[in-house]
């Protein structure tokens, strides 16, 4: 059904449909502009008014009660268009050859407009059933714009063929256009009147099975959509299996994640992806980033599966509104994947670069730390022999007296592969003397040593073994067992009330005294430190970390008539 309008044309009334007004306007407005700018334009587009008005009267007369847009379109050919009633031509001169070349190109543009104008008159984009080899897009283009749908297809290929922008254009407007399934649809798609002889011819060219001429060219390119098609399809089953085993992956990780402690080291762990922090402080990130990463799978993994099963005609092709919000889903979980991911990227990498790679701006020795390490070893006189994979080089916070602003020699590595070899030199007489000092590491292979003359002595730390003991009995013990070392009567007489600092369990925990004996020093020089180095001690270490502090050199005696040398690995004396 369409709306009549009541035109006056040169004094006589007329009733005109909207799609036939709007083209006759179109047409009145060109004579208008083509002969505006001649002398006596105005009377040449009033003459020809009159003319069409007097061809309206003909129609009229003939029994046509309202004029349609295809005897516009008759009255147009027959009085001519607007550049061919202007009658212009070119004019020689160097001053007008521009203004003729300009003429020439809006008359050219002119035309291509009026004829696009007249052949889209009346009629709406729809994707075609009745020709379509794929979604009926081109098909629809064809129909709309009065062409022969092979020239769509060729430019089609031809643009696939730049980067695929063809097929990109192709899928856009496959799932935006909607398709002609009723008979009114197929009207307006042709520009055709909806009337009941109409509606009628529709239904039985629909039960009808449409044949087609068969020729060379349209072979081709069935032949060449199946193959594209068929590659297509092959294309989208290797995504959606690639993207199931992403799904699959990302499953596992979240189990994973979910099952485990928070602080486990175990694989795919929130500590193990350096996430646990995160997670703490902020879940929403992670569990936004989780919901929304499955979204982003899930959505093409079902849009595929759909696809295929539609070609294979065991489902319904989607419509366009689950068409759009799909798409609109899988844009919103984009979104939140990609600003979720970077957050928790940083916080991963910021967490494995505290972790594994030291960021101190100092440096001592020639090894880079912080200034509360190099002001530590420099005011100490220790010396570097080798630092590697070393998280820190002292610490604080744990002083055996629960003093948490002392600081002592102390290493950490989470994977047991930091090496450090720290030393100072002293200068005593000649003669006998002990090492005292306190020690702890979490695990074997940490020493203390010292080297005299051309001997070496070792001692291993002993392994904390996460039993809690005061610190003030580990010396009461050492007392009745009869070492008086000075550092049992050190921290005796410091009358420290280690009772009322109990509750600092990991002060106190964990220390032990060390002390090595019968150092024999000829030149009055003594070097001593700690180290896990295995290439100094023979032994592998699989301690995370290991301290010592408070190192105390005592002389028990002369030289002895003999001296021994060599490497004394000193094992079960503390």
């Amino acid at each position: 059904m369409k709306k009549n309008i009541t035109i006056n044309l040169c004094g006589r009334l007329f009733q005109i449909d909207e799609d036939a007004y709007e083209m006759l306007q179109h047409y009145i407005d060109s004579l208008r502009h083509s002969f505006g700018k001649q002398e006596g334009g105005d009377e040449i587009v009033d003459d020809i008014e009159a003319r069409i008005a007097e061809l309206f009267e003909e129609l009229r007369q003939q029994g046509t009660e309202a004029i349609t847009i295809d005897h516009v379109k008759d009255v147009i050919t027959r009085i001519g268009k607007p550049e061919q009633l202007a009658g212009e031509e070119e004019k020689g001169g160097d001053g007008d050859a521009a203004d003729s070349r300009y003429e020439s190109v809006r008359s050219a543009a002119q035309d291509i407009y009026d004829n696009v104008r007249a052949r889209t008159a009346g009629k709406k984009l729809f994707r075609n059933p009745k020709d379509k080899m794929l979604a009926g897009v081109l098909s629809g283009f064809a129909t709309y714009t009065g062409t022969d749908p092979v020239i769509w297809r060729l430019a089609t290929i031809v643009f696939t063929a730049c980067y695929g922008i063809g097929l990109i254009v192709y899928i856009i407007l496959a799932i935006v256009l909607p398709e002609a399934k009723t008979p009114e649809q197929m009207l307006q798609m042709e520009g055709k009147d909806v009337t009941p002889q109409n509606l009628a011819d529709v239904v039985v060219e629909k039960d009808e099975t449409a044949t087609q001429s068969p020729n060379l060219l349209r072979s081709l390119f069935s032949l060449m959509l199946k193959l594209l098609v068929g590659f297509s399809v092959g294309v989208a089953l290797v995504v959606c299996l690639f993207l199931c085993v992403c799904a699959l992956i990302a499953l596992v990780m979240v189990v994973c994640a979910l099952v485990l402690p928070v602080t486990s080291s175990m694989p795919w762990s929130l500590e193990s992806l350096g996430l646990a922090g995160l997670y703490q402080s902020n879940p929403m990130v992670i569990v936004l980033f989780t919901f929304t990463l499955f979204m982003l799978l899930l959505i093409p993994i079902y849009a595929i599966i759909h696809m295929v099963l539609s070609l294979t005609g065991k489902t319904q092709p989607m419509g366009i509104g689950q068409r759009i919000t799909l798409i609109l889903l899988w844009i919103v979980a984009l979104c939140c994947v990609v600003p979720c991911g970077i957050i928790m990227n940083q916080y991963s990498e910021q967490y494995f670069d505290q972790k594994y790679s030291f960021q101190g701006t100092y440096r001592y020795q020639g090894v880079k730390m912080s200034e509360e390490d190099r002001d530590f070893l420099r005011k100490g006189g220790w010396n570097l022999l080798a630092a590697v994979n070393c998280d820190h080089y002292t610490w604080s916070g744990r002083y055996p007296t629960g003093d948490r602003t002392m600081r002592y020699l102390d290493t950490y590595d989470e994977n047991c592969e930091a090496i450090l070899r720290v030393e100072r030199k002293q200068d005593l007489k000649p003669g006998v003397y002990r090492l005292d000092c306190l020690v702890r590491a979490e695990g074997p292979g940490a020493y203390v040593y010292a080297m005299a003359a051309d001997s070496t002595y070792l001692m291993e730390i002993p392994a904390y073994d996460d039993k809690p003991a005061g610190l003030y009995d580990l010396l009461q013990q050492e007392l009745e067992n009869g070492k008086d070392s000075v550092i049992c009567l050190k921290y005796l007489n410091l009358k420290v009330d280690f009772a009322a600092v109990r509750h600092h369990a990991e002060c106190l925990d964990g220390w032990s005294v060390v002390t090595i004996d019968n150092i024999v020093s000829t030149d009055g020089t003594i070097a001593y430190g700690m180290t896990n180095d295995t290439s100094f001690t023979g032994q592998q270490c699989r301690s995370k970390w290991f301290s010592a502090t408070d190192f105390t050199l005592t002389r028990t005696g002369e030289l002895p008539q003999r001296v021994l040398t060599g490497k004394r690995t000193l094992t079960g004396k503390k």
